[in-house]
């Protein structure tokens, strides 16, 4: 049996006791691996003096694929998001976050199964701002002929027909590969003409290819967040700019019982990624309070990146046992126990 090398990454927060038990929950199907513990975070601030330390990204790059807690970005002041340096650092352009209906847990919808594939690199998180009254802020105001307030704050949002051809033709080969129905390209084209007009222009490019073996049709984000609403068992596969598919990501979490279910996973030419989506939760830290199953289901996401299918069907069986009998699992999912014990229930179904 091979032994696959992988860069732990225990984040902040909750992070470290959520990874602690996916870990062993990993461990616990019989597949062998080598794990390497780097840090990144709020807490490596002061061992290191950045929240990214070069030897974490070396680490990656060696191992090639990494298992990430959450990570600890502060709002309005601080460090720029890890999350979004380590995407751009490895450049992990495809965000990949599944969300699906598990029989157990409460929600509006059943027999959810959606895919949202999420450009990574570009968009408005490509972090070009410039703060109010800089001087590059007053040059562009000036060239908008007076459509930007004095003042104002300005983002720059860059979409590349390179960057987006390459997400829209992992989302046709993730469906190809995974005997999906359909691909959903998701814009704003009808406004932002030049940006969301490029990407849905190369989007249908791309769908060009796939004729007769994927389905293609697109939708405008607004029309869409009401679709996913009405009448989400329409839908399949959705590849969006970076900001839509955060947005829509979160909302795809709530239809399936929210982001304590929700596994993530991110993708480059070389490098892979696997994250929960949801944030490190501070306030509940070291309290064995915090759900661990979306960062188990990333481990199962994980596994079958790294060849272990059998190892991550059994894996997601196991989780699907626990939520449904709803016996151990934590308050978010409407029982009493705690992250160790959910993770030991999932290990006993394996």
């Amino acid at each position: 049996m091979n032994t696959h090398k992988v860069t732990l990454i225990p984040g902040d927060g909750t992070g470290p006791e959520i990874c602690d038990v996916t870990v062993k929950v990993i461990e616990a199907t019989g597949v062998k691996i080598a794990w390497e513990t780097a840090d990144a975070g709020a807490d490596a601030m002061g061992k290191y003096n950045t929240p990214l330390p070069d030897s974490t990204l070396d680490s990656i790059r060696k191992n090639k694929v990494a298992l990430k807690g959450p990570i600890t970005t502060p709002i309005g002041t601080g460090f720029r998001s890890v999350n979004v340096a380590i995407r751009r650092e490895l450049d992990l352009y495809s965000c990949l976050r599944p969300c699906k209906t598990y029989a157990g847990i409460k929600s509006k919808y059943d027999n959810i199964d959606l895919v949202i594939v999420r450009e990574n690199t570009e968009d408005l998180y490509a972090g070009v701002e410039f703060s109010p009254d800089s001087a590059e802020a007053e040059q562009i105001i000036a060239l908008s002929k007076n459509k930007i307030r004095p003042h104002s704050a300005i983002s720059i949002k860059p979409i590349s027909k390179e960057g987006t051809e390459r997400i829209v033709r992992f989302a046709f080969e993730y469906a190809v590969k995974n005997n999906r129905k359909n691909v959903t390209a998701v814009t704003k084209a009808n406004i932002m003409k030049f940006t969301d007009g490029l990407f849905l222009d190369t989007a249908r490019a791309v769908a060009k290819e796939y004729e007769g073996k994927i389905a293609y049709q697109e939708r405008l984000i607004d029309n869409m967040c009401m679709q996913l609403v009405q009448k989400p068992e329409t839908y399949d596969v959705m590849v969006l700019p970076n900001l839509y598919g955060d947005i829509i990501s979160d909302l795809c979490a709530g239809l399936v019982g929210g982001l304590g279910v929700a596994p993530g996973a991110n993708f480059g030419k070389d490098y892979a990624v696997f994250e929960a989506v949801h944030g490190s939760a501070p306030k509940y830290k070291g309290l064995n309070k915090v759900n661990p199953i979306a960062l188990i289901l990333s481990g199962v996401l994980m596994l079958d990146y790294l060849g272990e299918k059998e190892a991550a069907q059994r894996l997601e069986r196991a989780v699907a046992t626990v939520i449904k009998e709803g016996k151990q699992v934590t308050y978010d999912l409407g029982g009493t126990a705690g992250t160790r014990e959910t993770g030991q229930a999932i290990i006993n179904k394996l």
